[in-house]
């Protein structure tokens, strides 16, 4: 039984002659310990090729994926914005953050199903589907009138959210096949994307909902913009392992999972950090507006956000193969959230401009790390799709109440602070969920040692 590396990946073995790298088809091996007390096997690791052509061409392509899913909810802070104060007006701030909220949990819990789908070898169906109705949804939300909230909720919240979580998962996954030794490097490349769509976006969107264009012709700008990324991911991206011909029995995989203490406590973090962390995302750029900031500077204040958060997202692949992938996201859940405590006290520039720093670069290495983090804990890559899907189906629950909630407590008269310990809490008691996880793995892997 081999070692495992500091950063909490199974060391590769030496790369296979090209010969054997194109006809190999990927073995059980017990390669590493089992983690939390789990039996199941892993591909055999020489069957990675760790880099290549066609590996570094998908590397590019899902980012142009990402640029759209997390990204566009991400900068549902300026759709909030604009919803609350010009174009939903006859609804509060709560019942707009559904519309926000709804997405998110769509886009990130539809990964149950579509994990599902992924192991069994419908990757193709699944990008090129889910790329297409996320931008059909997008022109249908240009259609919608003014203070019909149905009609956006539908488009935006239901339509738009199923669109990116059919893609979600399979865009992510897909790098395992590729990567083993530098698997956390290119799934923080991929993560990156939505950095650069949540700095994109974001100035569009402000631009053009306050030009002459009107919000229906600024959606659909916003919507062929998406569209073109979109297609350069589903040329680029591609498969390279046949479809696994052995019957996945899903209820022994249940079984495993709740037995799997790292796995249980991963999903438990997912939960309620994800109840909290949406917070600054979804009201940073209200809450600058509504304390009387410069609205140029509110305006840019999300992107701030995206933008550091693209310096953590790369910060976190590089080092990820020598500090430990469970310790980074422990440290980072912690540091997010204090600065979401901070959002207390935010009243001026300077404190949007801390916040924003601060809480984008630990939130790009959280974001950047939770996929590392699932394969991490994944010892038979068959059930990626499948353990994916389930933990993040956790994340999108979080994400589905959190932002209503902060809504209720932020109420019609602005009561900030509320909102800011609300999510507070929550982030802080995710973190500790990551710290038992981060525990409860060292000590799998020591066993694990002790008995090669």
């Amino acid at each position: 039984m081999s070692s495992v590396t500091e950063s909490g990946l199974p060391p590769a073995r030496a790369s296979p002659s090209s010969a054997e790298k194109d006809t190999t088809v990927p073995t059980q091996s017990n390669s590493h310990p089992p983690v939390g007390g789990n039996t199941q096997k892993s591909f055999d690791h020489a069957s990675f090729p760790d880099g290549g052509l066609q590996a570094w061409l998908t590397v590019a392509g899902a980012p142009f994926s990402r640029t759209y899913q997390i990204s566009y909810t991400s900068s549902f802070g300026v759709y909030q914005d604009f919803y609350v104060r010009e174009y939903i007006t006859n609804v509060s701030p709560s019942a707009v953050s559904w519309i926000g909220s709804t997405n998110a949990f769509i886009t990130i819990a539809g990964g149950v199903i579509s994990g599902r789908l992924y192991d069994r070898g419908y990757f193709y169906h699944l990008i090129w589907g889910g790329c297409s109705l996320s931008v059909f949804s997008l022109f249908m939300l240009s259609l919608a009138k003014p203070n019909h909230y149905y009609q956006v909720f539908l488009a935006h919240g239901i339509g738009a959210g199923l669109g990116g979580g059919i893609i979600y998962i399979p865009s992510v996954a897909v790098m395992s096949q590729y990567f083993q030794r530098r698997r956390a490097l290119a799934m923080t490349i991929v993560a990156s994307g939505a950095s650069l769509g949540a700095v994109i976006h974001p100035i569009m969107l402000n631009h053009l909902f306050h030009s002459k264009l009107g919000f229906g012709n600024s959606v659909r700008a916003s919507a062929g913009l998406v569209g073109g990324l979109l297609l350069i991911a589903c040329c680029l991206m591609r498969t390279r392992l046949p479809v696994q011909k052995k019957h996945v029995d899903q209820r022994q995989i249940l079984r495993k999972l709740v037995k799997d203490k790292p796995y249980v406590f991963t999903s438990l973090a997912l939960f309620t950090f994800s109840i909290g962390f949406y917070f600054p995302q979804f009201y940073l750029q209200l809450d600058a507006t509504t304390h009387h900031l410069s609205p140029t500077f509110s305006f840019y204040s999300l992107v701030i956000v995206n933008f550091c958060s693209g310096f953590g997202r790369i910060a976190s692949g590089l080092v990820a193969n020598k500090i430990n992938v469970a310790d980074m996201v422990v440290v980072s859940s912690f540091a997010i959230s204090v600065v979401i405590f901070g959002m207390i006290g935010l009243a001026s520039v300077t404190s949007v401009v801390l916040i924003g720093v601060f809480y984008g670069f630990f939130i790009g290495i959280y974001v950047g790390l939770n996929g590392p983090l699932l394969v991490m804990l994944t010892s038979d890559l068959s059930e990626l799709g499948v353990r994916m899907g389930i933990a993040y189906l956790f994340s999108g629950l979080g994400n589905l109440i959190g932002p209503p909630i902060s809504g209720a407590l932020l109420t019609d008269k602005f009561i900030w602070w509320k909102p800011a310990v609300f999510n507070g809490a929550m982030t802080m008691l995710g973190a500790s969920f990551y710290l038992l996880m981060a525990i409860f793995h060292r000590r799998a892997l020591t066993t694990g040692a002790s008995k090669s």
